[in-house]
């Protein structure tokens, strides 16, 4: 891949969705993203813009477009950095990143940009003195603003453990704006507080059908990122977990398993009765597309796409005989979308460039569209819910129980009953053989070898190799060495120039 080229393309999409024009999926009223004392509070309008700012960090950084696959699925064994490795993500995956990383920089940076955005509209709604802003709408705000600085946590806290908790912006007074990091326990309990606020204040459904439910928080949304939060923390609680799913299951919204799991990710079917939240982006819109899709599939630009499925990923695939979820997450190809052979060698499956050898594709957006793609991405989805209940019950000693929901999700694919009789260790591994195949693609496998602690004993496993060619024959195997993965660095470095800035800000153990 040309380097310069892809690091000036993306610099300059960066800057076009700075702009953030609203999404008329989210809201009507264009966005606030620029929050000071100078900005006005004063009416109903007002605000609602400003709630759109806060939605609209899931287009203004890298970290939504495209890198929290990057840095679950190839962190993890499902996938390889491709893109010729270069050195950013090449560090992802073995375990080396360090805390000078500018994109782990610019992930931490995105989301306290999302969670300085919701501390404003919080501090600001109380002072609202206009009669279009009913008491039932007010609330409302502050329930999706309460859970949009959640989510946003919660991406924090997992990649970081114990982080600054911020619940107050727009200020240069160092006593707040330089502040030590709290404990994990800590921020996950001000997640959990908010989540609680967003429990209480949203409702089920909107006005408006599924083109505004799935894609702004409601109570189930809530419930189901409180069932995920419970599984994640270290002390995690799973009577909370089960309570969270099962709130989300029997949901008035009515949330439902397609029934064709293809149908998920076609491009055809989204705001479907299986989505619970996802981000609507929109074909073609350069301030509400997704260019990040260009860079895991179009084979047509000519350079080795990114997050490469894996063969230890292929073989489990093969291995369960789920061909259903494989066709619908993988795509092998050896031309481009013009009939040419694909140009470029792969140091994973095709490194003499053989055009007669497909290489394959994260396939589950489809339609790249010239960096502006319209597919949308899942951030909750039913079947994540149903699998974490499973595990649940598993964990709860009901593991007879935990079959039959996992059975849900194995029969949708294709896929017989899990085997009667299965011991509650034999169970948990089978539930996160199933979260693998279900979820691929959708930044959960990471966190789940994170929960399961078995991320270190699956990496260093791991039977990867890497080939190089000299003159059109491939050179022996070189294994991939995974011997980084202790548990030290199951989290990220804290980025260097955010230490550098906070003389309160410590280094997590290991950097």
């Amino acid at each position: 891949m040309k380097k310069n080229a892809f690091y000036l393309k993306t610099a300059l999409l960066f800057l076009s969705v700075m702009v953030l024009h609203s999404c008329t999926k989210f809201l009507d009223d264009t966005p606030k993203t620029s929050l000071t004392t100078g900005n006005a509070y004063v009416t109903a309008k007002d605000i609602e813009s400003a709630l759109t700012g806060c939605y609209n960090i899931f287009y203004g950084s890298d970290y939504y477009q495209w890198e929290n696959v990057m840095l679950s699925d190839v962190r993890s064994d499902n996938a390889y950095p491709g893109g010729n490795n270069e050195e950013t993500f090449l560090d992802y995956d073995r375990f080396i990143l360090p805390p000078s990383n500018d994109h782990n920089f610019a992930n931490w940076r995105a989301l306290y940009r999302g969670i300085g955005r919701s501390n404003i509209l919080l501090d600001k709604i109380g002072s609202i003195d206009d009669p279009a802003l009913t008491e039932e709408r007010r609330n409302q705000i502050i329930g999706e603003a309460s859970f949009l600085r959640a989510f946003n946590y919660f991406q924090l806290v997992k990649m970081y453990g114990g982080v600054p908790l911020e619940l107050q912006s727009n200020t240069a007074d160092p006593d707040l704006t330089r502040k030590a990091r709290a404990s994990e326990t800590e921020v996950y309990t001000q997640i959990v507080a908010d989540l609680d606020v967003a429990v209480k204040y949203l409702p089920d459904t909107y006005a408006g059908g599924a083109n505004v439910n799935k894609v702004r928080a409601t109570k189930g949304a809530a419930n189901a990122l409180l069932a995920k939060v419970w599984a994640q923390r270290s002390d995690r609680d799973y009577n909370h977990v089960l309570e969270h799913c099962n709130a989300v299951i029997t949901s008035p919204a009515g949330y439902s398993m397609m029934a064709n799991y293809a149908d998920l990710f076609d491009g055809l079917h989204y705001m479907n009765s299986e989505s619970i939240l996802e981000i609507p982006f929109e074909t073609g819109n350069w301030s509400a597309s997704c260019w990040g899709i260009e860079l895991y599939l179009a084979p047509e630009d000519g350079w080795q796409k990114y997050c490469v499925p894996s063969k230890d990923l292929v073989a489990a695939y093969d291995a369960a005989g789920d061909v259903v979820r494989k066709s619908a997450n993988i795509v092998f190809w050896n031309t481009d979308g013009n009939g040419d052979p694909i140009s470029w060698a792969d140091e994973n499956w095709n490194p003499c460039a053989d055009p007669s050898t497909a290489i394959p594709f994260n396939y589950k957006q489809k339609h790249a569209a010239g960096w502006a793609s319209g597919d949308d991405y899942y951030l909750l989805r039913l079947a994540d819910i149903i699998l974490l209940k499973a595990e649940a019950q598993n964990e709860l000693g009901s593991t007879a129980d935990a079959a039959i929901t996992l059975n849900l999700v194995r029969s949708r694919a294709g896929l017989g009953p899990v085997a009667n009789g299965l011991s509650k260790a034999e169970m948990k591994k089978a539930i996160l053989n199933e979260r693998r195949l279900e979820l691929a693609f959708e930044a959960q496998r990471w966190d789940d070898l994170v929960r399961a602690g078995e991320a270190t004993n699956v990496m260093q496993a791991l039977e990867e190799y890497t080939y190089t060619c000299n003159n059109g024959v491939v050179g022996p195997a070189v294994k991939m060495d995974y011997s980084h993965c202790s548990q030290a660095r199951w989290i990220m470095p804290i980025p260097q120039l955010e230490i550098d800035a906070n003389p309160n800000l410590t280094q997590n153990a290991g950097y």
